[in-house]
């Protein structure tokens, strides 16, 4: 919607659902390589008819803002994962062990 903000292109309600829904759809498809989501904002422009050659206005801050997805998805990943290994009794204080050389 930005893209299309700074264009000067109003988009109605049914292209701003378009928008909603192909980006949640890509989303759930997306490979989890960093600038995917730079491959899939060409989709979800094409979608409702913007010009996709607009994500140069992006790109140059987006690897910044990939970085920082990537901190929160991980951290929010370990989380999670020790959560459900602690209540599964999975890990423990004493089951931690150091490797041997």
């Amino acid at each position: 919607m930005f893209l299309a903000q700074i264009n000067n292109i109003d988009l109605d309600l049914a292209d701003q659902l378009t928008i909603v829904l192909t980006t949640t759809m890509a989303s759930i498809g997306s490979a989890a390589i960093p600038g995917a989501g730079l491959v899939l904002l060409v989709t979800v422009l094409q979608s409702v008819g913007l010009n996709p050659a607009w994500i140069s206005i992006i790109f140059p801050i987006d690897r910044l803002l990939d970085m920082c997805r990537t901190v929160v998805n991980i951290s929010g990943d370990i989380a999670i994962s020790t959560i459900v290994a602690k209540s599964e009794n999975e890990i423990g204080v004493g089951q931690v062990t150091e490797l041997e050389n």
